[in-house]
């Protein structure tokens, strides 16, 4: 089963190793979506909604949240910025019955990653 929260925040970012209009400074709202696997507890709850947003709201957005991505990252593509924010949570968010699956990116309303951990 899989328990999801989404997010937005704004932020400025440049691509210094992209050659194209990206290279130039300029800004997004992100959304941020957040996926954990697991099974429901015995209050039949994979993981509590309000643990699971004050824990991406403390470690993610107050850092993210407009901010300039380039500050956080050298190359702050919506790749590297999922691989950061699974890096952040991937212990926070595992317990007895759930663990972090899926971290989604978008820049764009069409335009976004999905990491798993897989690098």
């Amino acid at each position: 089963m899989f328990v999801l929260k989404e997010f937005e925040f704004d932020a400025a970012h440049y691509l210094p190793e992209y050659n194209g209009k990206c290279e130039k400074l300029h800004g997004h709202t992100y959304k941020l979506v957040v996926k954990v696997e697991g099974t429901p507890d015995k209050e039949g709850m994979v993981i509590d909604f309000i643990s699971l947003k004050n824990i991406v709201k403390e470690e993610i957005l107050s850092k993210l949240d407009h901010a300039c991505l380039n500050d956080i990252l050298k190359q702050p593509s919506a790749e590297n910025i999922a691989v950061w924010v699974w890096q952040r949570l991937e212990e926070l968010l595992q317990g007895p019955n759930y663990k972090l699956y899926e971290v989604e990116v978008w820049e764009t309303k069409t335009s976004g990653c999905i990491y798993r951990g897989d690098l």
